[in-house]
C-alpha cells in the first residue's frame, strides 16, 4: 500500500480509524452515563449547550423545516459534525502523533463543560465525558497502530508479499471496535435504568378522581369529514416541541414544587400533597409560537389537575410583582403574567393527567403547567419544579433574550386540514373544505372560506366543550372547472377578524390566512 502523503487511500483509512476512535467515545459515555444514573450523557449535554447557545431566529428555522423532528434533525446534523471532525483527528494523527489524540481530548473537554455547566448538574456527571476520552484516544492508538504496520509491510519490497495479514488485522480491528461501541453505546441509550424505573413509576400512578369534572365534549363537536383534525388529539399524536433532547425521568416521590420570590408565605408542595387537594379537569387547545400558518403544533386535549391561582393565593405576592417565573427540572424557563395566572376565568392548572391517564414523560411527568390561551413558550412549562413570584423588569423567561416577546398571547387562527394542498377535485362534486379554528380562552364564534372569486361564505361550525378548544369547520363546496385558491379566516367572539397580513412566527406568532389551491377537472 503507498504510504505517500498525497495518497488518498492511506488517509481515508486514517479518516476511518477517527470514526471508530468516536463511536468508541460516545459508546463508553453512554455507557458510563447508564452506571451513573444516565444524567452525565456528553452527547445530550452538548446538544443541549448548543439549542442554548443558538441564536435567535435558529429555533424557529429548525422547527419550520423538521417540525416535531427537530431534535433528531439536530442529532443527525451533530452525527454529521462529529463524524467530520473524528475523521479529521484519524488524518492528523497518521501524519502528526499525537495531535489526533488532542482533538479528542479538547472535544471531550467541551463535553466536560457542556455537562457539568448544566442545570442541576451532579457530582460525578462529568465522569461519562472523561471515560469516553479515555476510551477514544485508547482506540485510536491501537487501531493507527494496525494501519502503521499495514503501511509500513505493504511499503517494504521484501515483505509487500505478508501484507495480507496485517490488512486483515486492520479491518478486525477496526470493525469490532466499532461495532462493539455502536452495540454498547445503543444498548446504554435504550436499556437506561432510569427511564425504565421512571415509565414502571408512571404506569403504576392511579390519579384520584377530579372534584370538578369537564363538561363531557358534545356530539356535535366533532364533523363527519375524512381528513378533518380529531376534536380530542390522541396523547401520542400531541406535537411535542421544548428543550430537553433527553426526556426528564422523575420518580413523583421525588418531585416537589417550591413558590417563592415576592410572596408573603413561600410554599413547597410535594406529590402527594399535590394529589390530596381537590382536582380539576378542563378541556383547553395548547399551540407552540413556532406554529406556521397552517401548521401542526396544536393540540386539544382533557387536562387534569389544581389550579394555579389557588396556590398563589395561599402564598399572597405582595409588592408589585407581575410575572410569574416557572422552572423545570432541565433548566427552562417561562415568564407568565402573574394576572393571567391569578385570574378566576383564566383555567390554568398545575396538571399532572392528560386525556384521563398520567401525563406522558414527554409531556411532563409528573406535573406541568397547562395556561389556555398563552403559547406554550411563557407558560406550559413542563417538569416544573419552581415558580418564583417576580416582575418582568428584573427576570426573563428562556426565549425572551433570545428574541420572542416576553409576553404570548394566543392569536387568532384557522387552518385548512381537507383537501389538501394541490388536490385534484370533480367537477361537480360537492367538496367538503374542512379544518379547525381556534383562539383560546376566547374563542371562535365563525369561520369564513373565499374560493377563487367568489364572496366570503360563512362555513358550519361545531360545538365545542368552551372557548378554550379549538372548533371544527366545513363549508360544503360545489367544484367548478379549473384552479382555485381557497382561503380561510375565523372571527372570534368578541368581534375580530383574522388578520390577512402575513408574518412569520417570531417574535410572538405567526398570522395570516391559511391558503391551500384546489384544481377541478
Amino acid at each position: 500500500m503507498p504510504t505517500s502523503g498525497t495518497s488518498l487511500r492511506p488517509r481515508l483509512l486514517a479518516a476511518v480509524t477517527g470514526v471508530v476512535a468516536m463511536l468508541a467515545f460516545l459508546g463508553a459515555a453512554e455507557l458510563g452515563a447508564l452506571v451513573l444514573g444516565g444524567a452525565g450523557s456528553p452527547l445530550v449535554a452538548v446538544g443541549s449547550a448548543v439549542i442554548d447557545l443558538a441564536p435567535a431566529g435558529a429555533k424557529n428555522t429548525m422547527v419550520a423545516l423538521f417540525g416535531t423532528g427537530d431534535k433528531v434533525a439536530l442529532f443527525v446534523l451533530m452525527a454529521v459534525l462529529m463524524t467530520a471532525i473524528s475523521a479529521g483527528a484519524g488524518i492528523l494523527e497518521r501524519a502528526r502523533p499525537p495531535f489526533g489524540a488532542l482533538v479528542f481530548a479538547a472535544g471531550g473537554a467541551l463535553s466536560l463543560l457542556a455537562v457539568t455547566t448544566r442545570s442541576g448538574a451532579g457530582q460525578f456527571d462529568g465522569a461519562p465525558s472523561i471515560i469516553g476520552v479515555a476510551a477514544a484516544v485508547v482506540v485510536l492508538r491501537l487501531v493507527m497502530a494496525r494501519l502503521r504496520r499495514w503501511e509500513l509491510v505493504a511499503a517494504t519490497p521484501t515483505r509487500a508479499a505478508s501484507a495480507m495479514p496485517e490488512r486483515r488485522a486492520f479491518i478486525v480491528w477496526s470493525v469490532t471496535a466499532g461495532a462493539l461501541a455502536l452495540l454498547v453505546g445503543t444498548g446504554a441509550r435504550l436499556g437506561s435504568a432510569a427511564m425504565q424505573r421512571a415509565a414502571a413509576i408512571r404506569r403504576a400512578v392511579h390519579l384520584p378522581a377530579p372534584k370538578t369534572a369537564s363538561p363531557a365534549v358534545p356530539a356535535g363537536a366533532s364533523l363527519d369529514v375524512t381528513g378533518i383534525t380529531p376534536y380530542v388529539t390522541p396523547n401520542a399524536d400531541f406535537y411535542r416541541i421544548d428543550t430537553a433532547l433527553r426526556v426528564p425521568s422523575i420518580d413523583p416521590a421525588d418531585w416537589s414544587l417550591r413558590i417563592h420570590g415576592a410572596v408573603e408565605h413561600e410554599i413547597e408542595l410535594t406529590w402527594d400533597d399535590l394529589l390530596a387537594l381537590p382536582l380539576e379537569e378542563h378541556m383547553a387547545t395548547l399551540s407552540c409560537v413556532s406554529n406556521e400558518v397552517g401548521g401542526d403544533l396544536i393540540g386539544n386535549a382533557l387536562w387534569l389537575g389544581y389550579p394555579i391561582r389557588h396556590l398563589l393565593a395561599k402564598a399572597s405576592p405582595t409588592g408589585d410583582a407581575d410575572m410569574v417565573l416557572s422552572r423545570s427540572i432541565d433548566g427552562f424557563t417561562a415568564g407568565t403574567p402573574l394576572d393571567v395566572l391569578q385570574d378566576d376565568g383564566t383555567a390554568a392548572l398545575l396538571a399532572v393527567g392528560m386525556n384521563g391517564d398520567p401525563l406522558p414523560a414527554e409531556h411532563g411527568f409528573p406535573v406541568r403547567m397547562v395556561v389556555p390561551g398563552l403559547f406554550g413558550y411563557v407558560s406550559a412549562t413542563k417538569w416544573v419544579t419552581e415558580m418564583e413570584v417576580t416582575r418582568f423588569a428584573d427576570a426573563q423567561g428562556y426565549w425572551t433574550p433570545r428574541g420572542w416577546s416576553e409576553r404570548g398571547p394566543v392569536k387568532l387562527e384557522s387552518r385548512i386540514d381537507t383537501p389538501a394542498n394541490g388536490a385534484t377535485v370533480q367537477v361537480g362534486d360537492r367538496v367538503p373544505i374542512a379544518g379547525v379554528a381556534w383562539q383560546p380562552h376566547t374563542g371562535v364564534k365563525a369561520v369564513q372560506v373565499k374560493v377563487g372569486a367568489e364572496d366570503w361564505q360563512d362555513a358550519e361550525l361545531a360545538d365545542s366543550v368552551s372557548a378554550d378548544t379549538w372548533r371544527q369547520w366545513v363549508y360544503r363546496w360545489t367544484a367548478t372547472k379549473g384552479s382555485h385558491e381557497v382561503q380561510v379566516r375565523a372571527v372570534s367572539t368578541d368581534g375580530e377578524v383574522q388578520t390577512s397580513v402575513q408574518r412569520p412566527p417570531a417574535p410572538n406568532g405567526a398570522t395570516g390566512w391559511d391558503t391551500v389551491t384546489l384544481t377541478a377537472r
